[in-house]
Protein backbone atom coordinates (compact mmCIF):
# COMPACT_ATOMS: atom_id res chain seq x y z
CA UNK A 1 0.00 0.00 0.00
CA UNK A 2 0.69 3.60 -0.91
CA UNK A 3 1.11 5.78 1.77
CA UNK A 4 0.31 9.47 1.09
CA UNK A 5 2.60 11.94 2.55
CA UNK A 6 1.24 15.06 4.58
CA UNK A 7 2.57 17.39 2.24
CA UNK A 8 1.13 15.33 -0.96
CA UNK A 9 -1.98 15.26 0.54
CA UNK A 10 -1.95 19.38 0.69
CA UNK A 11 -0.76 19.85 -2.89
CA UNK A 12 -3.78 16.74 -3.82
CA UNK A 13 -5.88 19.07 -2.04
CA UNK A 14 -5.23 22.29 -3.07
CA UNK A 15 -4.45 21.26 -7.37
CA UNK A 16 -8.32 20.46 -7.64
CA UNK A 17 -8.89 24.08 -7.41
CA UNK A 18 -9.91 24.43 -3.50
CA UNK A 19 -8.46 26.72 -0.96
CA UNK A 20 -6.90 25.66 2.13
CA UNK A 21 -6.10 27.39 5.84
CA UNK A 22 -4.17 26.13 8.88
CA UNK A 23 -6.88 24.88 10.99
CA UNK A 24 -8.42 23.07 7.61
CA UNK A 25 -5.20 21.13 7.09
CA UNK A 26 -5.12 20.20 10.81
CA UNK A 27 -8.38 18.80 10.52
CA UNK A 28 -8.07 17.47 7.50
CA UNK A 29 -4.69 16.14 7.25
CA UNK A 30 -2.48 16.67 10.50
CA UNK A 31 -0.46 18.93 9.38
CA UNK A 32 0.20 21.28 12.55
CA UNK A 33 1.71 23.88 10.55
CA UNK A 34 0.65 24.84 6.99
CA UNK A 35 2.78 27.94 6.48
CA UNK A 36 6.00 25.75 6.80
CA UNK A 37 4.48 22.76 4.89
CA UNK A 38 3.34 25.51 2.11
CA UNK A 39 7.44 26.57 2.10
CA UNK A 40 8.28 23.07 1.59
CA UNK A 41 6.51 22.24 -1.19
CA UNK A 42 6.42 25.93 -2.80
CA UNK A 43 9.32 24.35 -5.12
CA UNK A 44 8.05 21.64 -6.33
CA UNK A 45 4.84 23.12 -6.85
CA UNK A 46 6.42 26.20 -8.78
CA UNK A 47 9.07 24.21 -10.74
CA UNK A 48 7.93 24.25 -13.88
CA UNK A 49 5.81 27.89 -14.02
CA UNK A 50 2.46 26.16 -14.38
CA UNK A 51 1.42 26.96 -11.16
CA UNK A 52 2.06 29.59 -8.48
CA UNK A 53 0.70 29.14 -4.47
CA UNK A 54 -1.01 32.37 -3.06
CA UNK A 55 -1.98 33.13 0.53
CA UNK A 56 -4.67 35.43 0.91
CA UNK A 57 -6.26 36.16 3.99
CA UNK A 58 -5.00 33.04 5.39
CA UNK A 59 -5.83 30.78 2.84
CA UNK A 60 -3.64 29.36 0.43
CA UNK A 61 -4.49 28.07 -2.65
CA UNK A 62 -2.89 27.21 -6.58
CA UNK A 63 -2.79 30.07 -9.03
CA UNK A 64 -2.82 28.06 -12.38
CA UNK A 65 -0.52 30.18 -14.55
CA UNK A 66 -0.78 28.83 -17.56
CA UNK A 67 -4.92 27.82 -18.44
CA UNK A 68 -4.94 25.03 -20.70
CA UNK A 69 -1.10 24.60 -21.01
CA UNK A 70 0.50 21.84 -18.94
CA UNK A 71 3.72 20.20 -18.97
CA UNK A 72 2.71 18.11 -15.51
CA UNK A 73 -0.36 17.73 -13.58
CA UNK A 74 -0.38 15.46 -10.41
CA UNK A 75 -1.91 11.99 -9.99
CA UNK A 76 -4.36 10.55 -7.02
CA UNK A 77 -0.76 9.52 -5.14
CA UNK A 78 0.07 13.28 -5.55
CA UNK A 79 3.19 12.26 -8.17
CA UNK A 80 4.01 15.04 -10.51
CA UNK A 81 3.37 13.24 -14.23
CA UNK A 82 4.03 14.96 -17.46
CA UNK A 83 1.05 15.78 -19.30
CA UNK A 84 0.84 14.20 -23.21
CA UNK A 85 -0.06 17.42 -25.49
Amino acid sequence: MNKISKKRKVINYMSSGRSITPAQARRMFGVQNLRATISNIRETVEEYGNWEIVNEDGRYYMNDTHPGRRMFKFDQNGRRTRCSN
